[in-house]
C-alpha cells in the first residue's frame, strides 16, 4: 500500500459528503481521491475490510498493451465500466484494446477472446466474467504466460489472478433487500415480493442472491418468484410479464437494471404502477431516471465507472512492479429520492452522451 494509492483513510467519510454530482457536472475533475474498501485477506469477499482512500499513478511509465474483456455491451452499466477503463487508459497514458462476447451464455467465445488478446500481445488482461468458475483454466494459462488477470465487477474464483476491482454483490443484494425489509417487520401482514438476480451462474448474481435473501429473511417478505436470465431488456420483459401473470398478488419487484426497465414500463401499460413498488439491486442511467421521476424506490450503487478505472490502475502497477491494492472496490451507498441530485454522477454513470470505446492507442 502506498501514498500514492491510499490518501488516507480519514478521508473516506468526507470523500463521501463531498459528492455533487447530476449528469451536468464536468466530467473533466479528476475522480479521485474515492473512497474504497480494501479487503485484508485478498480474494476473501468475507475478509474484513479497510476504509481507505484511492488515487491512481499520474502516468505509465511505458505504453503497455492492456485487453479488457467484457461480457457484453447491451445494457449501461457495462457502458459506464467501458467509460471507466478507457478513459484511465487514456489518463495513464496505456493502449487498451476492449472486446465482449455478446452475453452471458457465451463463456467459451469470451474465453476465445481473451487466448486471442494473448495471442495479440496484451500484456495484462481485465476481465467481467461470464462464470464465476468457467474461467479458471484461462487465467491459470495467462498467469503461466506472465499475463496479469485483473478481476473486474462480477468475479472469478481462480486464485491465479492478481489482482480484484469489485464489490461485494452479496451485500449489493443485501442493500437492497434490506431497504425494503425496513418497511415491512416480521409481525406486518406477509407481502409478496418477485426477485430477478440476473443470469444463472454468473457469481455476481448467485452474491446478490445470497444478500438479497439474508437481508429479508426476519421480515414480512415472503419472496414467491424467483426468476433468473440475462440482462437483456427483452429477457427480463419476459420474465416480469410471467411472473405477473403467475402471481398476481406481488408488492416488490425487484432486480437488475433491465428487470426494473421493463418492470416500470410493463406496470405503466396494465395500470399498476400504484399497487407494484419497483426497486434495482444495481445503478444505471435508466435506474437514474426512474429514480427521479419516482418510479423506482432506490438502487445501492457499486460505482462501475470508478471499478473500471481502478483495474486498468491496478493492471499498470502490476505491470510496473510498484505497489497496488490487491482487492479493493467502491463503497457502496442507496441512491433514492433525497439524495439523486447530490450523489457522484460521473462515478457511476457514463456521459449521456457517451459512446462504446472499443480501442485506445
Amino acid at each position: 500500500m502506498t501514498n500514492s494509492a491510499v490518501v488516507s483513510a480519514a478521508l473516506a467519510a468526507g470523500a463521501l459528503l463531498a459528492f455533487s454530482g447530476s449528469d451536468a457536472q464536468s466530467q473533466d475533475k479528476k475522480w479521485y481521491p474515492f473512497p474504497v474498501e480494501e479487503h485484508l485477506s485478498p480474494f476473501d469477499i468475507g475478509s474484513p475490510i479497510q476504509e481507505v482512500t484511492y488515487a491512481p499513478i499520474e502516468k505509465a511509465d511505458k505504453k503497455w498493451n492492456i485487453c479488457v474483456s467484457f461480457p457484453h455491451m447491451k445494457d449501461a452499466y457495462w457502458l459506464a465500466v467501458d467509460y471507466g477503463v478507457s478513459e484511465e487508459a487514456k489518463d495513464l497514458g496505456v493502449a487498451m484494446h476492449l472486446v465482449e462476447a455478446g452475453g452471458y451464455t457465451n463463456l467459451s467465445k469470451q474465453i476465445s477472446q481473451i487466448e486471442n488478446c494473448a495471442s495479440n500481445g496484451a500484456q495484462a488482461v481485465v476481465i467481467g466474467a461470464i462464470s464465476l468458475d468457467g474461467l479458471n483454466q484461462t487465467v491459470k494459462r495467462l498467469q503461466e504466460k506472465n499475463i496479469p488477470v485483473i478481476d473486474l465487477v462480477n468475479g472469478i474464483s481462480s486464485k491465479d489472478i492478481a489482482a480484484k476491482s469489485l464489490v461485494s454483490f452479496e451485500t449489493m443484494g443485501y442493500r437492497a433487500g434490506e431497504y425494503i425489509a425496513k418497511l415491512h417487520a416480521k409481525d406486518s401482514p406477509e407481502t409478496e415480493v418477485a426477485w430477478f438476480p440476473g443470469p444463472p451462474g454468473a457469481g455476481w448474481v448467485e452474491a446478490g442472491n445470497k444478500g438479497f435473501n439474508e437481508a429479508i429473511k426476519d421480515s414480512a417478505l415472503k419472496v414467491v418468484a424467483t426468476k433468473y436470465g440475462d440482462t437483456g431488456k427483452e429477457v427480463q420483459l419476459k420474465l416480469v410479464e410471467d411472473t405477473l401473470q403467475a402471481n398476481p398478488n406481488i408488492k416488490y419487484i425487484v432486480g437488475t437494471s433491465p428487470t426494473t426497465e421493463a418492470a416500470v414500463q410493463l406496470l405503466r401499460e396494465r395500470n399498476l404502477s400504484d399497487k407494484i413498488k419497483v426497486l434495482a439491486y444495481y445503478f444505471t442511467p435508466g435506474v437514474y431516471e426512474d429514480i427521479k421521476a419516482g418510479r423506482v424506490m432506490a438502487a445501492p450503487t457499486d460505482s462501475a465507472v470508478v471499478q473500471g478505472r481502478i483495474a486498468i490502475d491496478q493492471a499498470v502497477r502490476i505491470l510496473e512492479g510498484r505497489d497496488f491494492l490487491k482487492h479493493v472496490g467502491p463503497k457502496i451507498y442507496v441512491i433514492n429520492k433525497s439524495n439523486i441530485n447530490s450523489f457522484d454522477y460521473a462515478s457511476s454513470l457514463a456521459p449521456a452522451d457517451w459512446k462504446p470505446v472499443f480501442t485506445v492507442n
